[in-house]
């Protein structure tokens, strides 16, 4: 039987149910910005895939929120209790996920223009960087206070789960993005995609039972 968590403990419950709402937010947010140009009836399919850069945004974005859905559910999984510490860097995590659709809008405007593409997806970069230490410290966070973990939960596992974060990947897109922006954009989808494979996911880890 684990011991009862301690009086000062916030309720998991309200945090995951208020963090699957501003993910499900933010990444149907994302779709608005696939459209075409008005006036396009007479050559449909050419406009429609004229619009790569957007749907390139798309993707990348759509999976990276996806993925980092899935390794938060896995943290909290792995938890039985909250406290403020954690809520607050919650909500740090919740805040970047929110504001990702505003640096994918960027890349899909301006893919394609020389030096505002640089712009962009450099933004689109430092965004996605600052997501995943957020990520990091929030189960870091969780890890170092062994009250708020299943006692079937291995804290230095949990911790250690976090080596997939991709913070050194888009450390490489950011430095890759001021001569092959497009190539960098394509970078980040790439670590969504590998980040997204069942072998590679937190819950492998987390939600094993001894």
């Amino acid at each position: 039987m684990e011991q009862p968590p301690p009086k000062s403990a916030l309720p998991l419950g309200r945090l995951e149910a208020f963090s699957d709402g501003v993910f499900a937010i933010a990444i149907t947010l994302l779709v608005l910005e696939l459209h075409v140009e008005p006036g396009s009836e007479a050559h449909l399919l050419h406009s429609i895939l004229h619009e790569w850069p957007s749907y390139l945004a798309y993707f990348t974005s759509f999976l990276t929120i996806g993925v980092v859905w899935i390794e938060h559910s896995a943290i909290t999984g792995s938890l039985r209790s909250a406290d403020g510490g954690l809520y607050r860097l919650n909500l740090l995590v919740l805040l970047l996920v929110g504001f990702l659709p505003f640096p994918t809008k960027l890349v899909a405007e301006f893919v394609g223009d020389r030096e505002p593409e640089r712009v962009a997806v450099i933004f689109y970069g430092i965004t996605l960087l600052a997501l995943s230490f957020a990520l990091t410290a929030f189960v870091r966070y969780a890890a170092q206070d062994r009250a708020l973990v299943h006692e079937h939960v291995d804290s230095q596992e949990l911790e250690a789960a976090m080596s997939l974060s991709p913070s050194g990947f888009y450390v490489v897109g950011i430095l890759l993005a001021f001569v092959l922006p497009t190539v960098a954009v394509a970078a980040y989808l790439a670590s969504a995609v590998y980040r997204g494979l069942p072998a590679r996911t937190l819950h492998r880890l987390l939600w094993r039972r001894d």
